[in-house]
């Protein structure tokens, strides 16, 4: 009995407090990161809100610029954040952007009332900067304390914090602003959030099962072994193979992946309110409402598809490259088909249009098992890094969008006009996941050893071969010696 909890590890430990830390991280920093896009309508609409605070007269184009300056800092510290998280661990890494954030959103409604859209930028911006420190952070940390039986049920509750973080920025933000916080409220509220989180995790967050002085020997143990970690693994510093990192097919399927999520997350969540509010014609708080539902059914379907992950692997019926794949697929090719339907629907269909909206976003929920957590399948040694690189270039698509958005849409109760912008979304869906189904796999990768980029063996034992040559040919020279003397004697 001993031997099999031992094989298991203990039901419940620190691995999924580390797990949950992580999945309140994402959901506090995406809380911040959202609720911008209902805080835009109510500071340019207060009528449908409280008339008590400022309304600003933003044009379609200075909004979007709002809505995007945040991935305008996100995208350049994605990078340095592989090589930071590396250095010096999630631990500090991941506590300075959520306090940072916490400041931020604190000063916001000052800054906004002083500055106008430009200042709102400038805040968005320096957020952004920060945030990019995140998810690189969450992959390196989930490599870390994840075993492999249990990496999905742990990855996909520590992500399941986007959905639910996206479901509160949308329902509370609306019921913020109509209160007597107004539109301040909701930095308010984001400020008070993320700096109680920063709390919490230095409290108890760990780099590794070792470093912790909560866990257990024998969780502790478990961790490790599962992993086939020697000990001293986590002082090692293992060099990024960077030419096989790029010449590698499974990584750049796993690239274009993730940009078309990219591309799609940055649609759904930011223009869903617009087009609510212009299409629809709903006030902001039924939009604030109604704009959760789709994140709501994300959230709720996240665990529906870790349910079935968890079936198919213990009952073998595929592979866990094939079950990555077909929940991807579902995950993708089903939103896409919903999208187009999104856009051929008006006002007096308004029931509709959010029931298309609401399945869209389920079954794109599993794209979390689907595609994210096959980065620490392929390489967990480097997961932090490829997160870094995937998750950059990702995050070049949301900076785009809204922009592209803004060019597009110049009428924001033109359905036309946003049918462009589902139509195309949903053909950034569909041909993403086939490059994925073509070239991805979940298979660990050659140059995720600890020694790929140590001389090859064959040199080694080439060298070895020459010195025991050598040793061979000295011995055979002191036994002909000897002979010839033996003889002379004779």
């Amino acid at each position: 009995m001993g031997s099999s909890v031992e094989e298991k590890g203990p039901c419940i430990g620190i691995r999924h407090l580390q797990s949950l830390l992580l999945f309140l991280a994402i959901a506090v920093n995406y809380i911040a990161r959202l609720n911008v896009s209902v805080a835009v309508v109510a500071m340019t609409d207060a009528a449908t809100t409280n008339l008590d605070f400022p309304e600003f007269d933003w044009s379609e184009t200075e909004r979007s610029y709002i809505l995007s300056s945040f991935y305008w800092g996100y995208i350049i510290t994605q990078f340095p954040a592989g090589f930071l998280v590396r250095r010096f661990g999630a631990k500090i890494i991941l506590f300075i952007p959520t306090f940072a954030t916490a400041v931020l959103s604190g000063i916001t409604p000052y800054c906004v009332t002083w500055g106008g859209w430009q200042a709102f930028c400038v805040i968005r911006i320096i957020e952004g900067l920060f945030q990019g420190l995140i998810f690189p952070c969450i992959h390196e940390h989930l490599a870390k304390w994840s075993p492999p039986s249990e990496r999905n049920r742990l990855g996909v509750f520590a992500y399941s914090g986007a959905d639910f973080g996206s479901v509160m920025a949308m329902f509370s933000s609306g019921l913020i602003a109509n209160s007597s916080m107004g539109w301040p409220g909701i930095s308010y509220v984001s400020a008070g959030i993320c700096g109680i989180w920063s709390l919490l995790w230095l409290i108890l967050g760990s780099n590794n099962a070792p470093s912790s002085c909560l866990i257990g020997q024998e969780e502790r143990d478990y961790v490790e072994r599962s992993m086939k970690r020697e000990d001293g693994f986590h002082a090692q510093k293992i060099p990024v193979p960077w030419k096989a990192i790029w010449t590698s097919a499974p990584f750049y399927a796993l690239l274009i992946v993730r940009s078309a999520q990219g591309w799609a997350n940055s649609t759904m969540q930011l223009q869903t309110p617009a087009y609510m509010h212009g299409v629809l014609e709903m006030d902001i708080k039924s939009n604030a409402l109604y704009s959760a539902l789709p994140f709501l059914a994300m959230w709720c379907m996240s665990y529906v598809y870790l349910v079935f992950a968890d079936v198919a692997m213990s009952r073998q019926w595929m592979s866990l490259t094939t079950l990555r794949k077909s929940i991807n697929t579902m995950s993708y090719w089903g939103p896409a088909a919903a999208l187009i339907g999104i856009g051929f629907l008006d006002k007096s269909q308004t029931n509709l249009a959010i029931a298309l909206m609401t399945i869209n976003a389920g079954l794109n929920a599993g794209s979390g098992i689907g595609s994210i957590l096959t980065i620490i399948d392929m390489s967990p040694n480097h997961s932090g890094m490829l997160m870094a690189i995937v998750n950059g270039i990702g995050n070049l698509f949301p900076l785009l969008t809204p922009l592209l958005v803004g060019v597009i849409v110049t009428e924001t109760s033109s359905r036309s006009q946003w049918q462009i912008v589902f139509g195309m979304t949903a053909v950034v869906f569909f041909f993403g996941n086939l490059v994925y189904i073509i070239w991805g796999t979940t298979d660990k990768q050659p140059w995720d050893a600890v020694d790929f980029l140590q001389p090859l063996d064959s040199e080694n034992i080439l060298q070895q071969n020459g010195s025991k040559a050598n040793e061979d040919n000295k011995h055979d020279e002191t036994i002909t010696k000897t002979d010839r003397t033996a003889t002379t004697v004779t």
